[in-house]
């Protein structure tokens, strides 16, 4: 990236920051600069008894005149206290230019007058104190960094079984096992910079300069290493390049290696600085010399940290949109999408930020900075962790043991569907908490008062109770919804259940859902502070609109509650519903599926329902009527029929349909041609139909076996007579073969040409007889 393209970015960050903080800098020169009131002269004042009175006096007089300069004093100050945007920008430039301007002009005066030689300059500087300074620091410096390179040496075989635990151990989840390894590793690597720091303050006191005493220089330095060190241990909490099972942040090695070197350079660079350097400048040379050199180090700080930053800000932007390809959840690829796009103005922002409150508040700019950055490393490291934890945890697809799948089938589904959800729902509320305590750290906003105030305490609480109501919705159903199916499941429960059991649970699963949809849907409506008395009002009038305008819905539904109330019909069933006979397919509360014989599948309204026909009740009876010649005997029928119906019993394949015996009603009709013998089979409920086919087919057999005739319709052929008594001759042709087969006849004659009629096989069927002939 081309640096000169940052320049306008980091100018406007530059003049976003003097606009937020010139008022506070004004306020703050402003109390640097008023002298304290003269408390003495006040208290001499009141002792003398004759300049006491003339002091009332003279307040007596001038509170006659407050009331009429009140409002024009007011106005004044208005005017003089709020002066315009520009203006402070203007004067806040001006003013940190100037100051900057003068630090460097005293620099460069101080620098030539030490190198000159010259009185104003060398006047307060020992050379030889100095030196001996310098040597006594160099040697408690020394000492410091060998004790701690050498403890820190000794303590790396912990780091790497911790390292290694970290990355293979078992029985924690990845994110806790990462956890407790780097607050174990912290805690050591915090043991070492103590012990450094103990045994630097040992060789301070003991060892160099004075022995008993610790100098202020020596005092200066180990304060700083302590603190620098820490945020160090700290910075290799996040970026560990050495111990994989240490890194909290999830990047490679290399990268680890290269942002650690890079930010503990940086707070080398600025805690040594104004934590050592200054403060020894200021006492040994010159305070105008510190303060300058104070500058230059910031100056130089955020030169090199903006440097960086644009060096970096392709290979951060392709690393994050890399983590964003991958990401399985669309709000954090766009989240990171984004800040792929924009970190380094972030940074930008952080490092302006930095520099203009050293400048502008340069006495507690560091310690301020410092407590905002650590909250904010912090808060998103919480945050971060939080993340991973609600992942592994529950943002996995969850398992539920055999025993519990068998039984609840649908409920593993459930959660899983659910889960999802509640995670996305769950990260915003923690990506919002981090941005509220990230703001608050800075003092852009002020959460303790905003939490303390009516809006804060409402807005948490509804947040809370919103919350709360869904999971107990959440609950409410996933429990009702496993126990209707613990119910509908065959192999837990009472065994399989009934079709009419069936049908109700699956209703009442269904309404079941509206009911707490529409419930939930009002409460978190009354939560929020919509008032739900005019929704539930509008609900009634579109109601009775809709019940006025569809009454055959109405009818439909009032007429399948009461029908699946009074077990009319069950999925299943063979049902004969609004002139329409079949299965009952799907039942609905307000229609019902029929499919016939013929595969036909009808929707039948319940509106439309007069009479349901129900053949799956209880029981069902094949009843049977069976037509034999007059010339048979009835009671050998009879006879055949029993027997049929005891090889009915005898088969394996329908013998268990029957409910009761043969049922013989006797002769129901005495026909044209028959008389019919009625008989009664109770069946099973359904089997009727094939009860009474297979009893067909058996009553056939042991009536051709008995031979007792069922008459069929018969056709006689009549062809005249002429004057003489004679018949015509008619070509009667009959198959031979099938004519000997049947009669055994003789040999084929020839035909006979006096009658012209071909010779049959029967010739007692030559000439029919008179009584063989159906008069007409």
């Amino acid at each position: 990236m081309n640096p000169m393209r940052a320049i306008p970015a980091i100018l406007a960050w530059l003049l976003i920051a003097l606009v937020a903080l010139a008022t506070p800098a004004q306020a703050q020169q402003a109390d640097a600069g008023s002298e304290p009131p003269a408390y003495s002269t006040l208290a001499d004042l009141l002792e003398n008894e004759q300049s006491r009175q003339q002091l009332i006096d003279q307040l007596r007089g001038m509170a006659g005149n407050v009331a009429a300069s009140e409002s024009a004093a007011a106005e004044s100050i208005t005017a003089v206290s709020e002066p315009s945007l520009p203006r402070q920008l203007a004067e806040a430039t001006s003013r940190i230019v100037g100051d900057v301007g003068s630090q460097f002009t005293s620099l460069v005066e101080v620098l030539g007058g030490l190198f000159t030689g010259s009185a104003d300059a060398t006047s307060s500087f020992d050379t030889a104190a100095f030196t001996s300074a310098t040597i006594n620091l160099g040697l408690v410096i020394l000492a410091t960094f060998v004790l701690f390179v050498a403890i820190r040496r000794l303590a790396r075989p912990l780091f790497t079984r911790i390292s290694r635990w970290s990355l293979n151990g078992q029985g924690l989840t990845p994110v806790l096992r990462l956890v407790l390894c780097v607050a174990l590793a912290a805690v050591i690597d915090v043991a070492v910079v103590a012990l450094a720091y103990v045994g630097g303050n040992l060789v301070a006191t003991f060892a160099v300069g004075e022995t008993g005493e610790l100098s202020t220089r020596a005092s200066l330095f180990l304060n700083a290493f302590l603190v620098i060190e820490l945020l160090k241990a700290a910075v290799r909490m996040l970026f560990s390049s050495r111990y994989e099972g240490l890194r909290l942040l999830p990047v490679g090695a290399e990268d680890a290696a290269y942002w650690n070197g890079w930010i503990a350079r940086l707070i080398g660079l600025v805690g040594y600085g104004l934590m050592v350097v200054v403060p020894l400048v200021n006492v040994y040379l010159s305070p105008t010399l510190g303060q300058s050199i104070g500058t230059l180090i910031m100056v130089g700080a955020f030169i090199y940290a903006v440097a960086v930053v644009l060096r970096n800000r392709v290979r951060l932007r392709d690393a994050l949109n890399h983590k964003a390809n991958n990401a399985t959840m669309a709000a954090s690829r766009v989240s990171l999408q984004l800040f792929a796009r924009t970190w380094h103005l972030f940074a930008l922002a952080y490092f302006v930020m930095v520099l203009v409150l050293t400048l502008t508040r340069p006495a507690d700019a560091l310690p301020f900075v410092l407590i905002a950055t650590l909250k904010t490393l912090a808060t998103v490291l919480v945050g971060m962790l939080a993340s991973s934890f609600l992942t592994q945890t529950i943002g996995r697809r969850i398992r539920l043991s055999d025993d519990l799948r068998r039984k609840l089938p649908l409920l593993e589904p459930r959660l899983n569907s659910y889960v999802p959800n509640a995670l996305r729902v769950i990260r915003t509320l923690i990506l919002i908490a981090v941005i509220l305590v990230v703001l608050n750290a800075w003092g852009a906003f002020d959460l303790a008062a905003w939490y303390a105030s009516e809006a804060g305490r409402g807005l948490v609480g509804m947040v809370i109770s919103v919350a709360a109501i869904l999971v107990i919705a959440v609950a409410v159903w996933l429990g009702l919804a496993s126990l209707i199916e613990h119910k509908l499941n065959p192999e837990t429960g009472s065994g399989v259940p009934s079709a009419r059991a069936q049908t109700l649970l699956a209703l009442f699963r269904n309404a079941l859902a509206i009911a707490l949809i529409t419930m939930t849907a009002m409460i978190v409506l009354a939560e929020i502070g919509i008032n739900i008395g005019p929704l539930i009002a509008g609900a009634g009038v579109l109601g009775l609109a809709i019940g006025f305008g569809s009454q055959k819905l109405v009818q439909d539904i009032i007429t399948g509650i009461f029908i699946q109330v009074e077990n009319a019909m069950n999925t299943g069933d063979v049902v004969t519903v609004g002139g329409v006979t079949g299965t009952a397919e799907k039942l609905s509360i307000r229609s019902v599926g029929i499919r016939d014989l013929s595969g036909t599948y009808h929707i039948v309204p319940f509106s439309s329902v007069d009479t349901v026909s129900n053949y799956m009740r209880e029981f069902g009876n094949h009843v049977g009527e069976y037509g034999i010649a007059y010339r048979e005997s009835i009671d050998e029928a009879i006879e055949q029929l029993k027997r049929a119906f005891e090889d009915l019993q005898a088969s394996d394949e329908h013998g268990h349909k029957l409910l009761e015996p043969l049922t013989v009603a006797g002769v129901v009709a005495l026909a044209d041609s028959s008389v019919n013998i009625r008989v009664v089979i109770k069946t099973t409920p359904g089997d009727q139909w094939a009860v009474g086919r297979a009893y067909n087919r058996l009553v056939k057999l042991r009536f051709d076996e008995a031979g007792i005739e069922i008459p069929f319709p018969h056709t006689t052929l009549y062809f005249g007579e002429d004057k003489a008594g004679r018949s015509p001759a008619a070509n009667v042709r009959v198959l031979e073969s099938t004519a000997r087969q049947r009669k055994g006849a003789a040999p084929h004659q020839d035909d006979d040409p006096k009658h012209g009629i071909q010779e049959i096989a029967d010739p007692d069927h030559r000439n029919p007889g008179g009584s063989d002939v159906e008069s007409s």
